[in-house]
């Protein structure tokens, strides 16, 4: 299939390349890019478009196995597309958790037909519980890019230093949920005078810090590599810089959710802005678009955690926390960089290049020869998020009602447009 868009602006975070051109694309890779490309197959002029490296989001919970109520891959593949997002990695906490090499098998070819790339993270220890550990080096033989946590962080050092230690060995990422669950369990909102005034039991930030400090440190001690998943304070920023400065194998991720909103947005016990980390002060926000602009968080992710309504529509303390965000990523960043918080080049290499070397992946870029997985959008179109049109089966997003500014118009699939707004 030939297939070629003209005057488009062309966007690639790892190059640096920030111009207007063409881009062409033969047998499903890019055969040529720049100004004056020849034009050949299916052409579509980009004037006021612009085009990117196909996201990739390396947070996506998903109900299947064992709870596909919630959201099926083939649902939260349709979501992906809507959004941008060509490849995504799957969490480990489904029914069973996928703690062993058959569990990644099979999650990796029930993906294999849809038109994104799914791949795995698996499960840092048996169940998630913290306990034993999984067969790191046979998950990865499997197939698994990555391994988490999930939702809750290794509580026990010497756990986190013996799995650091023996991954190390397989150049495997170890991601960890960047939360000390002594100060954190049980708690449903950020500690703050706004949580006060609203009766809610709260975490300080500085939990966050803690676990930052030790896992950090831990790095250092085994030369394993770590991801510190879902940053969403300023108090984790100092640690993290100071392990970059150290040349440290260490690695930072922040959703979208949180360079989006705040803890205002909680507003009258609105259970759709209950999440896991909570929402935080606008000063933290603040700092952390800052961080994704210098480049010292390296990626961000839609942490999507479809929710079934029964699980939202509960008393605030009782509801499950998480939210949907695989078809607003893209455009919650594109709002923040037309309000002038983020820079398009930094907010685009946390979602292309930086997941892309992190994991491993032969994706995340826009040159001659490479896959042709892009995301055609309009930086500019306004439009207001209605949570009952998204094509994830579940709704549950903070997002609904809220004006946003840009929005997906194609999404490019190894040379095949999988998706037309």
């Amino acid at each position: 299939m030939s297939l070629t868009f003209t005057n488009i602006r062309i966007l690639d975070p790892e190059s640096g390349t920030d111009k207007i051109g063409d881009i062409r694309i033969e047998d499903g890779k890019i055969a040529e890019l720049g100004p004056d490309c020849k034009v050949s197959g299916t052409v579509i002029e980009g004037q006021g478009l612009c085009a990117a490296p196909g996201l990739i989001d390396m947070r996506v919970t998903t109900g299947e196995p064992g709870r596909e109520n919630r959201e099926t891959l083939a649902t939260a593949a349709q979501a992906a597309i809507s959004g941008g997002v060509t490849a995504m990695v799957v969490m480990p906490g489904t029914d069973p958790v996928l703690d062993d090499m058959a569990l990644i098998d099979y999650v990796m070819r029930r993906g294999e037909n849809l038109p994104v790339d799914i791949h795995v993270a698996g499960a840092l220890t048996k169940g998630l519980s913290g306990e034993t550990m999984t067969e790191i080096g046979l998950m990865q033989g499997a197939g698994a890019v990555m391994f988490a946590s999930g939702k809750s962080p290794i509580r026990d050092a010497q756990m986190m230093r013996r799995l650091l230690s023996y991954s190390a060995s397989f150049n495997a990422l170890i991601s960890n949920h960047c939360m000390t669950p002594e100060m954190s369990n049980g708690t449903v909102a950020h500690e703050s005078d706004f949580s006060s005034r609203l009766g809610l039991t709260a975490a300080p930030a500085v939990s966050e810090r803690m676990m930052a400090e030790r896992d950090v440190a831990l790095a250092e001690l085994t030369g394993g590599r770590v991801l510190l998943d879902l940053v969403s304070s300023a108090e984790v920023l100092p640690v993290l810089r100071r392990a970059k400065a150290k040349e440290l194998d260490v690695a930072a991720s922040v959703s979208i959710n949180h360079l989006a909103l705040n803890e205002l947005d909680i507003g009258d016990y609105r259970t759709f802005a209950k999440l896991e980390p909570p929402l935080r002060e606008e000063r933290d926000r603040q700092a952390l678009l800052a961080a994704v602009n210098d480049g010292t968080i390296d990626v961000i992710v839609s942490d999507h955690d479809p929710r079934p309504a029964g699980e939202k529509r509960l008393p605030y303390a009782e509801s499950s926390p998480g939210a949907v965000g695989l078809e607003l990523l893209l455009a919650a960043g594109l709002s923040q960089i037309a309000d002038g918080a983020l820079e398009i080049l930094p907010f685009l290499a946390a979602l292309t290049c930086n997941p892309a070397d992190l994991l491993g992946l032969d994706s995340g870029r826009l040159r001659v020869g490479a896959a042709a997985d892009l995301v055609i959008f309009d930086p500019n179109e306004p439009w207001v998020c209605d949570a009952s049109k998204l094509r994830s089966r579940s709704k549950n997003t903070p997002f609904d009602g809220r004006r946003l500014t840009g929005r997906v118009r194609h999404t490019v699939k190894k040379g095949e447009i999988v998706y037309s707004a």
